[in-house]
C-alpha cells in the first residue's frame, strides 16, 4: 500500500498574482507528489507578522496530526534570519524564526526545533541569491512531507525568536484594548477575552467607544440583528468582536486594524431582593 498524502498548509503574504505561491508547491511537488495542498491564506498584508500569526493560529488546531504548515511572511527575507522546522502538538512548522511561531503558539514550547542548516535538504540548482522560501523552507516541508526526520534537516535549536501578544489593558471601570485583526467581511477583532471582560463587568451595562462610534448595551447576537445594526459580540474564539450584520463595521465605523476600542462598564452595582420567596440580582444604579 502506498504511504496516505501528507497535507501541507500554506501561509504567505505572496498573493495570487505573480506566480510566487505556485513556484513553491512546484519545488514540493518536484520531491514528494503524493501531498494535499491546503491554502490557508496568500493574502496576508505584506510583511504583517502579527496578521499571519493569528490567522495560523485560529486555523492549525483543525488539521490532523501530521500536518505540515509552512508559513512565508518576512519582512527581513534574507540568508542572515534562521529558517526552522518545528514540531509542536504532533504537527510541523516550517518558516522563518522571526517571531511568528512565539506568536503562533503563544509562546507554547515546541516539541522539537531544528535551524534548516543541512545544505543536502536544500533544493537542488538553487539560485545563487537564494530565495529561502523556494530554496530552503518548501524543501524541508517537502522533505518532511516524504517521511525525513526532523532532526536531519539541521541543528536543533533551544527556543524560538521571542515575540507577545499585547495583552489589553483593565481595571473596575473598563477594558482599553484594541483591533488584531480586520476579516474580509470587515468584522473587527480584538484582544479582549471573554473572560476577561465578565470578571470585570459582573452585572453591569457597558459602552464601546470605537472608530466613530458609541455602541451601547449588552453584546448582541449577530443572526437576530437588524441588517446594518452594529454589535458588539464575543466570537468562537471568546474574543470580543465588533460587527455589522450584512455591512463592514471597519468601514462603515472607521475602524482600521490597530484602532483602540475602550470598554466603560456602567455603575450599577447588584443588591439581593426576594421575588415570591427566591433570592435574584437586580441591578442598581447609582
Amino acid at each position: 500500500m502506498s504511504p496516505p498524502d501528507r497535507i501541507v498548509t500554506l501561509t504567505t503574504d505572496f498573493g495570487n498574482q505573480d506566480g510566487y505561491v505556485a513556484a513553491l508547491k512546484g519545488t514540493i511537488l518536484s520531491t514528494v507528489s503524493n501531498v494535499r495542498f491546503v491554502d490557508i491564506s496568500n493574502t496576508i498584508a505584506p510583511h504583517d507578522i502579527m496578521e499571519a500569526a493569528f490567522v495560523l493560529r485560529r486555523n492549525a488546531p483543525f488539521f490532523p496530526p501530521g500536518t505540515i504548515h509552512l508559513v512565508v511572511v518576512d519582512p527581513a527575507a534574507n540568508k542572515k534570519r534562521n529558517a526552522v522546522a518545528i514540531k509542536y502538538k504532533d504537527q510541523f512548522y516550517v518558516g522563518p524564526d522571526n517571531g511568528l511561531f512565539s506568536l503562533a503558539l503563544s509562546n507554547d514550547e515546541p516539541k522539537m526545533i531544528v535551524q534548516l542548516s543541512n545544505e543536502a535538504f536544500w533544493r537542488d540548482n538553487a539560485s545563487e541569491i537564494i530565495s529561502r522560501a523556494r530554496d530552503i523552507l518548501a524543501p524541508a516541508a517537502a522533505h518532511l512531507a516524504n517521511g525525513v526526520a526532523l532532526a536531519n534537516l539541521g541543528h536543533s535549536a533551544e527556543s524560538l525568536h521571542p515575540m507577545l501578544w499585547a495583552l489589553p489593558i483593565s481595571d473596575q471601570e473598563g477594558i482599553q484594548g484594541w483591533v488584531v485583526h480586520v476579516d474580509r467581511f470587515g468584522n473587527c477583532i480584538t484582544n479582549i477575552p471573554r473572560d476577561v471582560f465578565e470578571e470585570i463587568r459582573g452585572n453591569r451595562t457597558f459602552k464601546c467607544y470605537v472608530g466613530n462610534s458609541v455602541l451601547e448595551g449588552n453584546q448582541g447576537d449577530y443572526y437576530g440583528s437588524e441588517a446594518g445594526d452594529p454589535i458588539v459580540l464575543f466570537n468562537s474564539d471568546n474574543m470580543l468582536e465588533i460587527v455589522i450584520n450584512r455591512g463592514s463595521a471597519s468601514a462603515l465605523l472607521d475602524i482600521p486594524k490597530s484602532a483602540p476600542v475602550n470598554i466603560v462598564f456602567g455603575d450599577e452595582k447588584s443588591a439581593t431582593i426576594k421575588s415570591n420567596g427566591t433570592e435574584i440580582e437586580k441591578p442598581i444604579s447609582t
